[in-house]
C-alpha cells in the first residue's frame, strides 16, 4: 500500500502542475481579450466627446448666422419703410417676428430640450416667412430696388441666408453622426459607461423647400 501511495505522488504533482499551467493560460487569454477589446473601444471612447464638440461648434455657427440676419432686419425695415410706408402690415409682421427672435432666452440644454429647440426653430421660421413676404412687396417699388442702401442690405441678406443654410446643413450632419454613434454598438455601451450625461441631440425638421438654398434677389 505504501508503495502504491508513493508511486502516485509524482502523478498527482504532475496533474497539479498541468492544472496550474492551464489556469495561467486561461488567465492570459482573458487578459488578451480584455486588451483587444480595450484597443477596439479606444477610438469610440474618443469619438463620442469629439462628435459632441462638433455638434456644439456647428450649433454656434447656426446661432451666429441667425443673429447676423436679425441684426440686418432693423435697417432693412427702415429702408423699405422710407419708400413703402403704406405696406405697414407686412412691415409690422417682420418687426414682430424679429422681436420674438430677439427676446428668446436659449437655455443651456437647448440641444437636448425638445420644446426649447422647437420654439427656437418656430421663431426663426416665422422670421424667414415674414422676410419672404416683405421681399415680395419690394418688387412693387423700382425706386427702392435701386437705392444704394437697399442694394447693400440685399447683398448682406443674401449672403446671410446662404450662410444660414450651410450652417444648418452642417449642424444636421453633425447631429446625425453623434446620435448614430451613441445609439449603436459599441458606442451605446461606451456612452453608458463613460459619458452617461450625454444624450441624443435635437435636430431641425425640414420645412417645405428647406433643401433649397434661399435665393434673395430683387432683379
Amino acid at each position: 500500500m505504501s508503495q502504491y501511495s508513493f508511486g502516485e505522488a509524482p502523478q498527482q504533482a504532475n496533474i497539479h502542475h498541468q492544472a496550474g499551467k492551464s489556469g495561467i493560460m486561461v488567465l492570459l487569454g482573458l487578459v488578451a481579450i480584455v486588451v483587444v477589446i480595450a484597443i477596439m473601444l479606444v477610438p469610440v471612447i474618443n469619438k463620442i466627446p469629439t462628435q459632441d464638440e462638433q455638434v456644439t461648434a456647428a450649433w454656434s455657427q447656426v446661432t451666429n448666422q441667425y443673429q447676423r440676419r436679425a441684426d440686418l432686419v432693423p435697417n432693412l425695415v427702415s429702408t423699405v419703410q422710407g419708400f413703402a410706408n403704406q405696406e405697414r402690415e407686412v412691415l409690422i409682421q417682420v418687426v414682430e417676428a424679429r422681436s420674438k427672435v430677439a427676446q428668446m432666452q436659449l437655455p443651456k440644454d437647448i440641444l437636448t430640450n425638445p420644446s426649447a429647440f422647437q420654439a427656437f426653430q418656430a421663431n426663426q421660421d416665422a422670421l424667414s416667412s415674414a422676410l419672404s413676404r416683405l421681399l415680395v412687396v419690394v418688387e412693387r417699388y423700382p425706386d427702392l430696388k435701386s437705392n444704394q442702401n437697399f442694394l447693400t442690405l440685399q447683398s448682406q441678406l443674401e449672403g446671410t441666408e446662404n450662410r444660414i443654410a450651410v450652417a444648418r446643413r452642417d449642424y444636421i450632419e453633425s447631429v446625425k453622426r453623434f446620435n448614430t454613434t451613441i445609439r449603436t454598438i459599441p458606442g451605446r455601451w461606451v456612452r453608458s459607461i463613460f459619458y452617461p450625461e450625454l444624450t441624443l441631440k435635437e435636430n431641425f425638421t425640414a420645412a417645405p423647400g428647406a433643401e433649397v438654398v434661399p435665393q434673395v434677389k430683387f432683379d
